[in-house]
């Protein structure tokens, strides 16, 4: 997991440990200056600004404890503190772990904006969970965007495993009570179901959501087991505003941060779990259906400073 993570994040590590390495050469010690620079840095890696100002607190106080002076022993510093703003007090194992039941239907529900990588998404765990063994079902609830249903018809395809689907522009909950009453008599183990990221009539997006997840509610009671918010890495400060109106309209549990490998500004990761208390479970590390990988806060921050931690080794051997 770990090689999966220092591939994915090439992009944000050659920048992000680029200019933490300018930093350290430019500072022989660490003073006021040295800390202003590195805030400058954690916030273009868009960390986000209420967890860098923390963050950047933490690190003043750790360093003035252990007495250092030295600006290179700060990087083990840095990254020993971006873990554990992100697990907080949190059971790491337990926290991105998907809630996937082991004994009756679970029902993952995916909702986020157009063009986030959804219906991927949707896809790549489907073929996950079946090569787990699960016997797995897709509900093509976004019948409003052109296209959306042959994609996830595609998906169904390509993984091997059944798509129930109307026609476009059929009522979405109409679309996922079907899809349940099909999941429960094949005893599926899991319903993967899609919905629409915005909508061509009048009606409320939120509302309809909402209503999408009564009728889960209403067959399934414990569920749904999971309201994953999907959201597009590259995007970074907009996709902190699509979780806030999300998060305050469905209860999101979880995020799937998509396209990680395809932005230089990874910290996205940790301002989402600091700010709005949502963990990342998955995210997308590149275009192969086995690219999508259970979130690890460890193997992050190894992706980020894999090749500062080799250096570091390489000056101690020496």
């Amino acid at each position: 997991m770990a090689a999966k993570f220092r591939i994915g994040l090439t992009k944000t590590r050659d920048s992000f440990s680029g200019r933490i390495n300018d930093l350290v050469a430019r500072y022989r010690t660490v003073d006021e200056d040295f800390f202003e620079d590195l805030e400058e840095i954690l916030i273009s890696a868009d960390v986000g600004v209420t967890t860098v100002m923390e963050m950047i607190d933490e690190l003043e106080m750790e360093v003035k404890r252990r007495n250092i002076k030295d600006t290179r022993q700060v990087r083990e510093v840095i990254s020993e503190k971006l873990v554990e703003i992100y697990y907080g007090d949190d059971d790491s194992e337990e926290m991105e772990e998907l809630n996937i039941n082991h004994d009756g239907l679970s029902i993952v529900l995916f909702v986020g904006v157009n063009g986030v990588g959804k219906t991927t998404t949707i896809g790549k765990l489907a073929h996950q969970l079946k090569s787990e063994g699960k016997n797995v079902m897709l509900a093509a609830g976004d019948t409003f965007r052109a296209g959306a249903i042959e994609q996830l018809d595609a998906w169904g395809e390509r993984v091997g495993v059944n798509v129930v689907k109307h026609s476009a522009g059929s009522d979405p909950a109409a679309v996922i009570f079907d899809a349940i009453q099909a999941a429960k008599s094949r005893n599926a183990d899991v319903l993967l179901c899609d919905t629409a990221g915005r909508l061509q009539n009048k009606v409320n997006l939120m509302n309809e959501l909402a209503k999408v997840k009564r009728v889960i509610e209403r067959e399934v009671p414990t569920a749904p087991h999971e309201v994953l918010l999907v959201l597009d890495a590259t995007t970074g400060q907009n996709a902190m505003s699509q979780a806030k109106t999300f998060s305050e309209a469905t209860a999101v549990s979880g995020i799937v941060l998509t396209k990680l490998d395809g932005t230089a500004k990874g910290g996205i990761v940790l301002a989402i779990r600091n700010e709005l208390e949502i963990p990342v479970k998955l995210v997308g590390l590149g275009e192969k259906v086995t690219d999508l990988q259970q979130f690890d806060a460890h193997a992050f921050v190894y992706g980020l400073f894999a090749d500062m931690v080799e250096a570091h080794d390489e000056e101690k051997e020496q």
